[in-house]
């Protein structure tokens, strides 16, 4: 048994991420050790489409300072119809409809300096909380899998199965409309820490990269 690795820099607009198996090392990595992000806002946007009902991680970000694997862990938080973001291993969790077999729409925002935070389900804002004062430094960000230590130790039962596109990462809150015009596939500025159409990930195991599937009318 064997596994690869591929570093890639992709425009990766129309395209998708399929992780097609349940696997404990099938994942896209992106390190952003030129980060140093103490006092700082930002959010974190993707669309997925799965079919698990368990829990599942769909954005996981490790730092080594303060060292935590949760250091920003967002997907489906329990087997119940609940999304989950968690910050320094301090949990929000909120439950909606969270129907198989769809696309969704999750962003998450948060400040480190005031430990807000907040959920927006398929463009609808759920209640800001807080959740943890805390400092990223070194982060590491895995897509598909949970990380429960700094870059490694994933668990199959976390590991995530379906489609994943359009992820972005921003070091400012977005407002309530460019939100939207996100979910709405309209024009928002992408993001500046991670930009769909530009990013330079490291692809690991059994992940493709394929055309968007599209509704035709």
């Amino acid at each position: 048994f064997f596994f690869f690795i591929l570093v890639i820099c992709q425009n990766l607009s129309g395209k998708m991420f399929t992780f097609p198996q349940e696997t404990n090392t099938a994942r896209c990595t992106v390190s952003l050790f030129f980060l140093l992000l103490f006092v700082f806002l930002f959010l974190i946007s993707d669309w997925s489409f799965t079919d698990l009902s368990r829990t599942h991680s769909l954005f996981s970000l490790a730092t080594q300072w303060p060292d935590s694997d949760n250091g920003f862990v967002m997907g489906k938080a329990t087997a119940a119809d609940t999304v989950g973001l968690y910050v320094a291993n301090q949990g929000l969790i909120s439950v909606l409809d969270y129907e198989l077999n769809t696309w969704h729409s999750i962003c998450s925002t948060w400040g480190s300096e005031s430990g807000l935070a907040q959920l927006w389900f398929n463009g609808k804002p759920l209640v800001r909380k807080f959740i943890s004062e805390s400092q990223i430094d070194k982060p590491l960000v895995a897509l598909g899998q949970e990380q429960d230590s700094y870059g490694g130790k994933f668990d199959i039962k976390q590991s995530f199965v379906g489609m994943m596109t359009d992820v972005h990462m921003w070091n400012y809150v977005l407002s309530s409309c460019e939100i939207q015009n996100y979910v709405g596939n309209l024009n928002f500025t992408p993001g500046n820490v991670l930009n769909w159409k530009a990013l330079t990930f490291e692809k690991t195991g059994n992940v493709l990269i394929e055309n968007k599937q599209l509704t035709c009318h």
